[in-house]
């Protein structure tokens, strides 16, 4: 009995690989507001502002550092919970495949985060003049949660490894 609920316990972890593949589903998602943004954008760069054009980069940034995430955490997830990927010789490997735990992976998502709402937070300090002082103390408190969060989660990384 206890081997059945083992290897059951074990198997399941196959319960995951859909999600992962979910994972995938929103980076494809992600990359088609990408690319609508770029299309919307580039027949009105001449009649944009340079704040304008700035905020749009901003919001590009964001997008990639988020389809970046979602890289990490599909992979890494994938590899460190369900199965090691098969990747052929003669294919390119990513040079972090393999060798991310899921303690540097939460690491790399904190710090992911930490840049995103960095990014948010440009973004809405060159639009200041239209946002209320509340909402913008707002921001930064929450801005700043992330950032401390972040850094509290690899203190005690730090701390438990010694």
């Amino acid at each position: 009995m206890e081997r059945f609920i083992e290897r059951t316990m074990y198997a399941s972890r196959w319960l995951l690989a859909p999600i992962y593949i979910g994972l995938s589903l929103g980076l494809l998602a992600l990359s088609l507001k990408f690319f609508q943004e770029v299309f919307h954008v580039l027949p009105n760069v001449f009649a944009m502002t340079e704040s304008e054009v700035i905020l749009v980069l901003l919001s590009l940034i964001d997008m990639s550092l988020v389809g970046g995430l979602l890289v990490m955490v599909m992979i890494s997830g994938y590899e460190n919970f369900v199965s090691q990927l098969d990747i052929d010789e003669d294919v390119e490997k990513l040079s972090w495949l393999g060798k991310m735990d899921s303690s540097s992976l939460k690491m790399k998502v904190a710090a992911s985060i930490v840049a995103i709402s960095s990014i948010h937070l440009l973004r809405v300090f060159m639009d200041a003049k239209n946002i209320e002082p509340q909402y913008l103390m707002w921001y930064v408190i929450i801005h700043m949660t992330f950032v401390i969060s972040a850094f509290a989660m690899g203190y005690l990384d730090k701390v438990t490894k010694h």
